[in-house]
């Protein structure tokens, strides 16, 4: 099969399962399974591109291993945190907002914007997988499984901590400040967002990898101006009055010591 065969393969099996989830959906009247999905769904196109590919070698190996890791992590922290809450209030605004029409445009701008966003970035993987070269693993790879590891563990306890705090009857209505929460104000987008250049790092040691920049660069951009920080920032400010303070003392996203602020 050539390249351009298997990129279509891979986007036709990342849209195949969005599609059984919107359906699942509307059986279920709950759309926040995709959320869910958005984890292993990378983990799965990474794996439908190894299928593929002659010859993946070890790097190929390396970066499906590290891709299964952060998404099955993620998918699992969110079908715990979201378990027996019905469905996100993002989309029960939208589900009034547009009643029966809801689940025509669920399809389109929820499950199928979202194969489309997994796919383009998910290029390093892919790309890595089916044009592999023949390039042994060295100081690159050895850059992004650090830059991989410190991400992960930036979102793995970052996740942890939060999950505690709320979980503590005290901490109703208060801002979440302890912890990696103390020098940033969002650890797990900024873990989330280190651990995908970390992968792009190892994938640029691959022929076509640096091309594939766009995967990297386009997550990021969701983590800080679509639907990670900004989205997120725009209700707590609303919601709990001494997040304004919070944002003063600490950085919003790259970890660093709270400010001193002065009277």
């Amino acid at each position: 099969m050539s390249v351009a065969g298997a990129l279509a393969t891979t986007f036709g099996c990342g849209v195949a399962v969005m599609l059984a989830l919107w359906l699942l959906s509307l059986a279920r009247r709950d759309v926040s399974i995709v959320d869910i999905w958005w984890g292993p769904g990378f983990a799965w196109l990474a794996a439908v591109a190894f299928s593929l590919a002659a010859a993946p070698g070890p790097r190929g190996t390396l970066l499906l291993a590290l891709v299964a890791i952060w998404g099955l992590r993620l998918g699992g922290y969110l079908l715990w945190r979201n378990w027996g809450h019905g469905e996100d209030a993002r989309y029960a605004r939208m589900r009034r907002h547009y009643g029966e029409r809801f689940r025509w445009i669920s399809l389109a701008t929820v499950f199928g914007l979202q194969a489309v966003l997994q796919w383009i970035v998910s290029l390093p993987l892919l790309f890595a997988h089916l044009l592999p070269g023949s390039r042994p693993l060295g100081v690159l790879d050895a850059v992004g499984v650090a830059l991989f590891a410190t991400g992960l563990f930036f979102e793995t306890v970052g996740d942890g901590q939060l999950a505690r705090f709320k979980a503590d009857p005290s901490s109703r209505g208060r801002v979440m400040d302890r912890g990696l929460w103390r020098y940033t104000r969002h650890p797990n987008y900024f873990g989330d967002c280190l651990a995908w250049w970390g992968l792009f790092t190892i994938a640029a040691a691959t022929p076509a990898g640096p091309w594939t920049i766009v995967g990297p660069l386009l997550m990021t951009f969701l983590l800080l101006r679509v639907s990670g920080v900004a989205l997120l920032e725009r209700s707590l400010v609303r919601t709990r009055p001494e997040y304004r303070d919070y944002i003063e003392r600490t950085s919003a996203f790259f970890p660093r010591p709270p400010s001193q602020r002065t009277p």
